[in-house]
């Protein structure tokens, strides 16, 4: 009898909270699995999902965004054993888990930490609260893989924005698993995409979108590129996040820098007695 030949796993693209093939039909192998490597169009189809996803996520209450993040750590914390045996550290899951939680009980404390009344000389009430910027684009960390990807996706959805990710082409693994996480919670469709590939072919394509209104680079370490997607993202004055390799410690305490640098303040001037 012959040797029987295994069916490998094909893991697709994450876009619209769908799992479309890439619309090359390429893929590359990793830990005997089928990733599909995704093409310029999928960043395209990626950001139009995002964009329509914005009104949506942007405008649901800050508590509502932390109970789905909430979720989110509880459809996690349920698949743990998974993603030990894809190679991430239990240390890591059980870190990347806590970090979801964190995340989601700052939702509805930003507004209040980073908005208030401004005293102004004149009868008017002035105030000011934080808005999202809109549509991020995230290359996510190499390594640890997991909570890098956790690290990068929480701090700017937990304040109304959505994402499209390009995942570590080396370590794509975790962020096809976590978008299966994310496709069973409460997350809606489009708030967060992931594509997988080559970063040359999908992140230029993001860092030029004028319908992308930042992008996070996190995931680039080519200083050549990351100097090159700048310039890109400047054509319609894209808020950049570029942060030095020392400050990627994922496992210390994150801070609210990235939540902070991915939200704008609207300020709004009103008569008193009116």
């Amino acid at each position: 009898m012959s040797e029987r030949v295994a069916v490998r796993k094909t893991y697709k693209l994450f876009i619209g909270g769908k799992f479309p093939r890439s619309e090359s039909g390429r893929s590359y192998l990793v830990q005997d699995s089928n990733v599909s490597l995704a093409s310029r169009k999928d960043a395209r189809d990626a950001v139009v999902a995002a964009r329509a996803a914005v009104k949506g996520w942007a405008g649901a209450t800050a508590y509502n965004r932390g109970q789905i993040l909430y979720r989110v750590a509880e459809m996690l914390e349920g698949r743990r054993d998974q993603f030990v045996a894809l190679g991430a550290s239990a240390d890591e899951v059980d870190a990347a888990i806590d970090r979801w939680v964190w995340y989601a009980g700052w939702s509805d404390k930003l507004p209040q930490v980073y908005g208030g009344a401004n005293p102004v000389a004149g009868p008017y009430f002035n105030l000011s609260a934080p808005e999202p910027t809109g549509l991020v684009a995230v290359v996510a960390p190499e390594s640890p893989a997991l909570l890098g990807l956790v690290s990068v996706i929480a701090p700017a959805i937990v304040t109304g924005n959505t994402v499209v990710v390009a995942a570590s082409p080396s370590a794509p693994l975790a962020a096809v698993t976590l978008a299966e996480v994310l496709a069973t919670s409460d997350l809606p469709g489009g708030v967060v995409n992931i594509l997988t590939g080559r970063l040359s072919e999908t992140v230029p394509t993001l860092a030029a979108h004028m319908d992308v209104n930042a992008i996070d680079l996190t995931g680039v370490a080519d200083a050549e590129l990351a100097a090159e997607l700048e310039v890109k993202a400047a054509e319609n004055l894209k808020r950049v996040l570029r942060p030095a390799p020392a400050d990627n410690d994922w496992y210390a305490d994150p801070g609210v820098t990235r939540m902070t640098t991915l939200l704008e303040t609207k300020t709004v001037w009103h008569p008193k007695g009116v």
